[in-house]
Parts: C-alpha cells; structure tokens; sequence
C-alpha cells in the first residue's frame, strides 16, 4: 500500500465555520429579516455606518402595516448620531421606506 492510500483523507471543511464579509451599503432591505432579528440588525447597521462615516442612509423596511416601520425609527430616536430621519422619496420607496442623515465624526 503507498503512502497516498493509507493517509486519511482531507477532513472537509465548514463552509459556516467563518463569518462572510458582506461589503457595506448605503441601502439596508429588511424584506428578507426575519422580524425578531429586524431590530438588532438595523442598529447594527447603523452604528457600523456611523463607524465608516457614511453620512446619507436608506433603510427599507416595507409598507404593510407600519411595524418594522415603528421600530426602525424608535431606533434611530435613540441614537445620538442620527442628524434626521424621513420618509423616501416616492421613486426611492416612499413611506415603505426611511431615508436617514447620520452626523459626521
């Protein structure tokens, strides 16, 4: 028997077993969020924002009935570095959308 034959094979790898770098956008889409994670991820998104110095920010966050849309916004309340907060315009979501203006460093 060679030496190739007796070795163990390659254990596989997890692909889970490191974190994926997704870059940072300026438009955050809570559609696919499950709603009991929605508010851990937008603050933080909103502080890694603010940590990369982005000043202008969409979140969109749907129309339905206004829930994510309450939540989002009592969470940008909160924040000492959100310089304002609105509805989008109509072609970027209107009010199933929150365009916020984060202060600089």
């Amino acid at each position: 028997m060679t030496d190739d034959l007796r070795r163990d094979p390659k254990p596989e790898t997890d692909p889970f077993a490191e974190p994926v770098r997704i870059p940072l956008e300026d438009v955050l889409d809570l559609h696919t969020v499950p709603p009991r994670d929605a508010q851990a991820i937008v603050e933080d998104y909103l502080h890694e924002c603010y940590r990369q110095n982005f000043t202008a920010i969409r979140i969109i966050h749907g129309r339905g009935i206004g829930v994510q849309r309450e939540m989002v916004r009592k969470v940008l309340q909160g924040l000492d570095f959100v310089k304002s907060f609105g509805d989008a315009p109509m072609e970027a979501g209107g009010w199933g959308a929150t365009v916020i203006t984060l202060r600089k460093h």
